[in-house]
């Protein structure tokens, strides 16, 4: 295959997430951009939740139940000859593992923003990640037909709280129930909002904001949209594509994804600025997408996509050259060769199977059991992708069977669900009791739920007092025994059979650091 072809290939792929607060509308929002794409045929503007169709990204009976999303889930869609994927994570903040490790797997984001309650405390910290990564952001500020806080405002909190520097594409003529629409700075026109429409025309060009018929479409508000027009001009920077790719400068777009109102105007300028595949850090070197060889890395595990049968399905995010099905490729971290004979793509609820697949996309691997997150494949090479860590956990049970006769069941559904990086499992090394710890409480009702409901096992948990868990290591090998041996009770293993320290207080673990000056406490798992 000539590398023209997968030149054009890279260049026709856009991979981004969405990520937001609970309720700041990033469903709606994915819902409405796949309506574009045709990936779905329906969108509701649904006034209640009773009758509400469950959006095709939220796949899981829990999420369905709380009407949050659990479960990151993929899907792709073409739009103007171009292949967007777009991953959905979760907002709910005790799933921020699962959305930290997406973002390793993206290429920019998209973040919404409720314009009545402003940037939240998740939104900061998902935003720091991605400055850390440069990560190219691009910011929807969602339900502009509610009242909220008014542009400027809302704006110098993006700066403030995100510590972002932004220019703003598009800008609204007024908000809540005086909303008349958005002026798109971007391309020049004027998009005017009729509330109870599910808007998808087409907008009126004026380039000339003294042009008179600015007056006719909005009487007394044309005036005031000039003035905020010209104050942003001499406020904010001008857009520049490269300071934008490099993560320095965010794009700000007004709209409400409920009405449809701005969704297409946010999707037009982001197919054309955003940054097509772009390469990762491996430990050994930089990969770049147009390399022949292929290689990819797995950023997520999700068991019983299919209740009837019970597989799990790896998710790899595809890094450089092409993916081809039934060809085999070398997983590293065991050493041998595997093929995929039913590598799978992802269009909202649909599945189906790809011959081949290229830089950006996401492919879906039947797994039963070769996968943990941050495994590589490669056509041989040893790569090994950084930046896909687990967390030291803070929230901690005992998990105890509470039905004798579904043991075997237990163990497995606890195995498969800790690959998936849902939580993780400490085994006592004194007692041999399990421990499950969590970043979120959700975790563990989430947990018990799939447990029942996918492994027909059922457990109880039980209190314990722990504060938190670091792995431990050290080159001195007389301090580390004589660590284990005083700190028998308070020692475990986590799945992968290493030492783990179980800390009962800040202080215990204060002063184990301070007596054990060799040994090293780590808190997350990349060491």
């Amino acid at each position: 295959m000539g590398n023209q072809k997968l030149t054009k290939e890279i260049n026709r792929r856009r991979t981004f997430a969405i990520i937001s607060h609970p309720d700041a509308g990033k469903t709606t929002l994915t819902e409405k951009l796949l309506l574009y794409g045709g990936a779905i045929q329906v969108a509701g503007a649904v006034k209640s939740n009773k009758i509400k169709k469950t959006a095709t990204s939220d796949w899981m009976e829990i999420e369905r139940q709380r009407g949050i999303s659990v479960a990151t889930s993929v899907m792709g869609f073409e739009y103007n000859n171009l292949n967007i994927n777009i991953l959905d994570t979760p907002g709910h903040q005790d799933f921020a593992e699962d959305t930290f490790r997406t973002l390793t797997a993206v290429d920019s984001v998209i973040v919404v923003i409720d314009v009545a309650k402003g940037v939240e405390p998740q939104t900061e910290k998902l935003v720091k990640v991605c400055r850390m990564r440069k990560t190219p952001i691009i910011v929807f500020i969602n339900k502009l037909d509610r009242p909220g806080k008014d542009g400027f405002e809302l704006l110098d909190e993006v700066e403030q709280k995100l510590d972002l520097k932004i220019t703003p594409l598009s800008w609204p003529i007024n908000m809540g129930p005086e909303f008349k629409g958005v002026y798109n700075i971007f391309d020049e026109s004027l998009y005017l909002f009729e509330p109870g429409k599910q808007r998808i025309e087409e907008g009126i060009s004026i380039s000339n904001l003294h042009d008179p018929e600015l007056d006719d479409y909005l009487d007394e508000d044309a005036q005031m949209l000039r003035e905020e027009l010209d104050l942003i001009k001499g406020v904010y920077p001008a857009f520049d594509r490269q300071q934008y790719l490099d993560g320095t400068i965010c794009p700000v777009f007004f709209g409400s994804a409920l009405n449809n109102f701005g969704v297409k105007e946010l999707l037009d300028c982001f197919i054309r600025i955003a940054p097509t595949p772009i390469g990762r850090q491996a430990e050994e070197r930089k990969i770049l997408p147009e390399e022949e060889n292929f290689s990819g890395f797995v950023f997520k595990i999700h068991a019983n996509m299919d209740p009837n049968h019970r597989d799990r399905i790896a998710f790899v995010r595809i890094v450089s050259g092409r993916f081809e099905r039934n060809k085999p490729y070398h997983h590293v971290r065991l050493g041998r060769s595997l093929k995929f004979s039913n590598p799978t793509a992802f269009m909202a609820q649909k599945k189906s199977i790809v011959d081949e697949a290229f830089p950006g996309d996401i492919v879906g691997l039947y797994d039963s059991g070769n996968f943990k997150i941050g495994d590589t494949l490669t056509e041989g090479e040893l790569l090994h992708y950084k930046g896909i860590p687990s967390f030291s956990p803070e929230l901690f049970r005992y998990v105890e069977n509470a039905d004798p006769m579904k043991s075997k069941q237990l163990a497995k559904g606890l195995d498969q669900l800790m690959d998936e990086g849902v939580a993780q499992l400490f085994t006592g090394k004194a007692t041999g009791r399990k421990i499950i710890g969590t970043v979120g409480a959700l975790q563990f009702e989430v947990i018990q739920y799939r447990l029942l409901h996918e492994y027909g096992a059922s457990c109880r948990y039980e209190p314990i007092t722990l504060y938190k868990t670091a792995w431990i290591t050290s080159e001195n090998k007389a301090m580390l025994n004589d660590f284990k041996a005083r700190k028998a009770s308070f020692l475990a293993f986590d799945k992968e059979g290493r030492d783990v320290f179980l800390a009962d207080s800040p202080y215990a673990l204060q002063t184990s650091m301070e007596k054990y000056p060799d040994i090293k406490f780590h808190f997350t798992s990349e060491f």
